[in-house]
């Protein structure tokens, strides 16, 4: 007891984990987590749910342990070098390596935010009717002012509310629906194959690890001061920083899980099929009523919203990056990164007369950057002259090259059978 009540007075103690250091460091991993459930994986994971039950849940589950040992890599870079991956491939790989993979990295940011606007675009007709093209400009203007006019810490606060929102409105139809969850738990850890399945399979993979978060999670962990000098303040931040990443993809496990579960209680319990997510939205409302519907659609523009502001900075943080500069939405360079990426994307959109078929087209072009960037990304971690001390380990270095090769592989299967 006297020890205790002598240890009381003490004022010495080392902090572990403290509240505020863990909420210091949160917000990176949650914008990182909005391209994990932007409207393509809606798409995805309604067609996995409406057709094959729950039987296909622990492809989130696995695609989610990927992600999170991808983007932690890949924050590490960051964190340790200070640049950015785009910063980082300019600065230690020769210009015929790294120009030609950003370059294909800007079209694909470009081909994200065409998927991100037409989200947007779909949500804002299944609310108010309002034609795809004009849903489109609105999507594209209001992400611009946000852009352009706050600061990257509104931008991440306003992230944070529209992930919550999302979050939320599954949380609410969730309760309106039965869900067999023994068949649940048995989805997410039991692998299994149902005939037909296997583009699904590597639809809902393939959408998952997307070449602008990787740009996009090395550059905003910047924002948060983590290049530090010394050996201790360096393995600090790199500890909040995985704390960042489990809790913001579990985030988004737990969403991705939600749709699933939602379009396996509702339609595949009544034998329906879901291809597209205006059919989604009015098949909810004979099952669950109006209001569901009116929430599926509130949290898919929300999704379309919050996914285009991430594509939009990851497209400037990458174009920046070319020209050894970090993402600042005042300089030049990264202005007119984000033009270039919602500007084209939004012309495409002009000249897209179906607006599925134009999620798929953008879902291909992303195959097709993808394992250039994943390679990219690893290469330059396991190069010690990049990373010194911190460099990965030999056994990291398999794993990751491992995750990069099964990516590459999903990826594409799927653009061969998109194209078949």
């Amino acid at each position: 007891m006297k020890n205790i009540l002598k240890d009381l007075k003490r004022r010495d103690h080392k902090r572990y984990l403290g509240g505020l250091d863990v909420f210091k460091y949160i917000g990176p991993g949650l914008l990182v987590t909005v391209g994990f459930i932007d409207p393509g994986n809606w798409a995805s994971n309604f067609a996995a749910g409406s057709e094959f039950g729950y039987s296909l849940l622990w492809v989130v589950t696995l695609s989610t342990i990927m992600l999170i040992v991808l983007q932690h890599n890949v924050a590490h870079l960051g964190i340790v070098t200070g640049l950015c991956l785009s910063e980082a491939a300019t600065k230690y790989t020769p210009k015929w390596v790294s120009r030609p993979i950003l370059g294909t990295a800007v079209l694909a940011s470009i081909s994200t935010s065409l998927a991100e606007i037409l989200g947007g675009a779909i949500a804002l007709e299944m609310l108010f009717d309002i034609p795809i093209i004009w849903g489109a400009v609105l999507t594209t203007v209001f992400v611009v002012i946000m852009l352009f006019t706050n600061s990257y810490k509104k931008i991440e606060r306003s992230i944070i509310a529209f992930v919550s929102v999302i979050g939320l409105s599954f949380i609410y139809e969730l309760f309106l629906v039965k869900i067999d969850w023994p068949m649940a738990v048995e989805g997410w850890v039991t692998p299994a194959f149902p005939k037909g399945s296997m583009l699904i399979i590597m639809s809902v993979l393939g959408a998952v690890v997307m070449p602008h978060n990787l740009f996009l999670h090395s550059e905003v962990i910047q924002s948060h001061e983590c290049n530090k000098q010394d050996d201790s303040s360096i393995r600090k931040v790199l500890k909040y920083e995985l704390f960042d990443t489990l809790f913001s993809m579990i985030v988004g496990w737990a969403i991705n899980s939600a749709m699933i579960l939602l379009a396996a209680a509702t339609f595949f319990k009544s034998g329906i099929q879901v291809e597209e997510l205006q059919q989604a939205k009015s098949l909810l409302e004979p099952l669950l009523g109006n209001s569901a519907a009116v929430v599926f659609a509130l949290a898919l523009l929300m999704a379309g919203i919050s996914s285009t502001i991430t594509s939009g900075m990851a497209a400037g943080s990458i174009f920046a990056g070319i020209f050894g500069e970090s993402y600042h939405i005042k300089d030049s360079h990264s202005q007119v990164g984000v033009i270039l990426s919602l500007g084209i994307a939004l012309l495409l959109i002009f000249f897209i007369g179906d607006p599925f078929k134009g999620l798929l087209i953008s879902q291909m072009v992303l195959s097709i950057q993808l394992p250039f960037t994943v390679f990219l990304q690893v290469g330059l971690t396991s190069s010690r002259k990049v990373m010194g001390q911190y460099v990965n380990s030999k056994w990291s270095s398999f794993v990751l090259y491992a995750i990069a090769g099964i990516v590459t592989v999903l990826n594409i299967m799927l653009l061969i059978s998109e194209l078949s």
